[in-house]
């Protein structure tokens, strides 16, 4: 079970990684943190100092706790700058920041009247047809009338655990690990949960057929394809097991497709293509391909859920903004996002193709690692003893900075010897350098440890 403390902490580094809290912001008061949480003063330092001691903030006296700018504000023992292996963001340097400026002055003009008043909770539709139109692209063929726009796909998932399915259970199925969004959105609405290993091989095939048989299951999340965080992407035959499974034991799946447009060999079909009946619910990001503060995403979601979800939308947010919506179905509609995407999906692929040749060549014998051809994240399983929040601190002072993916596990499942590596935000050429830099942190810390029991 997670202490309150760390609970706390997970929701901060959440609030860090999507972008809520940004570098130089003064983080909430000691005083207002104990309100919002309900707890006592001392969790909440305890909180703190934690983030201080992983130097996610920084106080000044009589001033407060301020985020930590990881990319500007540190550098290594070495002088050099900052390797950022921790940051989930897009590339930032392949944003298209003009494209959609100008995509935003054209909504202004077309939609100038519909800013003064709401809009359908279920998303525009003119904007509707145009991502129906674009799903085509990723094997996803739906009608507008499916189509449901969300304020980022979050939200879409954060609704979906809440709702009653037709199947009348109550109990999901994530992998594990997951990302902390997902984590800290189960915690919010106490769900009911059973976890299962995603490991490098995948999924055990065997060990889902038996919680689906026999653990009344509601549904199935999952990241089918560049999973966060282990890097992992299902095979076409292992998508169409997991669906014949959940088809034969009357559960639901959530496929979290969010990097799928980053999939640039296109062989690979989403899971909602092996099932045209409507059990497979499919959730997309427009987040990490373009720009985090967009906050844009959608669910194709079965006619049995359109009414409860509209419902669960408009009392969480009535409508995604307008103009956001409109910005985005000019950017769709021009072909810009596919003049984008095949930019972004070249970088990613030669990215991970860079990371992937690194670790081969630099990492010692009994680390393990995944080996994405695409997306974010991979993973590493340091050698015992050694833990993810000693390599972590190691690496910090040399310039490297690392996510210690503990806090990205169910309790049950909870393990202390991994690191996620995301490459999204390290320049190309600093990948071979910083896995370099990581392999001999890790030998250090092995050789510190036989020096430490050879004194004993």
């Amino acid at each position: 079970m997670m202490n309150r403390y760390e609970e706390i902490v997970l929701h901060f580094k959440l609030d860090m990684e999507q972008g809520k809290l940004r570098r130089g912001d003064r983080m909430p008061s000691i005083r207002s943190s104990t309100l919002a949480f309900r707890c006592s003063t001392n969790t909440i330092i305890k909180a703190y100092q934690q983030l201080e001691q992983e130097h996610l903030i920084y106080s000044v006296p009589r001033s407060g706790y301020f985020v930590v700018d990881p990319q500007k504000s540190r550098k290594g023992d070495r002088g050099e700058e900052v390797i950022d292996f921790f940051s989930a963001g897009p590339d930032r340097a392949a944003m298209p920041y003009r494209e959609f400026q100008h995509a935003m002055n054209q909504a202004i003009e077309r939609y100038r009247e519909d800013l003064f008043g709401y809009s359908e909770t279920q998303g525009m539709h003119s904007l509707r047809v145009q991502l129906a139109r674009q799903l085509r692209d990723v094997q996803v063929f739906t009608v507008p009338e499916n189509v449901f726009v969300a304020t980022g796909s979050q939200q879409a998932l954060h609704l979906l655990i809440t709702l009653p399915f037709p199947n009348g259970r109550s109990k999901l199925v994530v992998e594990q690990p997951t990302h902390p969004s997902m984590l800290e959105s189960l915690r919010q609405q106490g769900a009911c949960v059973e976890g299962i290993e995603i490991t490098r091989d995948g999924l055990n095939m065997e060990h889902l057929e038996r919680l689906f048989r026999t653990g009344e299951i509601k549904l199935f999340y999952t990241v089918s394809r560049f999973h966060n965080p282990t890097g992992y992407s299902y095979t076409n035959e292992e998508k169409k097991r997991i669906v014949a499974l959940a088809r034969q034991y009357d559960v639901y799946i959530i496929e979290d497709d969010y990097l799928g447009d980053l999939d640039h060999a296109g062989k690979q079909d989403p899971m909602f293509a092996y099932d045209p009946s409507g059990r497979v619910i499919y959730t997309k990001s427009f987040s990490k391909v373009m720009l985090p503060g967009l906050r844009l995403g959608l669910a194709v979601l079965p006619p049995a859920l359109h009414e409860s979800f509209l419902r669960a939308k408009f009392a969480a947010d009535v409508h995604t903004p307008v103009l956001m919506q409109g910005a985005l179905e000019i950017y769709l509609e021009n072909g810009m996002f596919g003049a984008h995407l095949q930019q972004m999906q070249a970088i990613y692929r030669s990215k991970a193709e860079r990371l992937k040749d690194a670790c081969g060549r630099y990492l010692p014998a009994g680390t393990a690692y995944t080996e994405p051809r695409s997306g974010f994240y991979a993973f590493l399983e340091l050698p015992s003893p050694l833990t993810g929040v000693q390599l972590s601190k190691h690496m910090e002072a040399k310039g490297v900075l690392l996510h210690e993916a503990s806090g990205m596990y169910l309790p049950d499942f909870r393990r202390n010897t991994v690191i996620r590596l995301s490459i999204s935000q390290v320049p190309e050429e600093q990948i071979d350098r910083g896995i370099r830099l990581i392999a001999e942190g890790i030998q250090e810390l092995q050789a510190a440890g036989r020096r430490s029991v050879q004194f004993i």
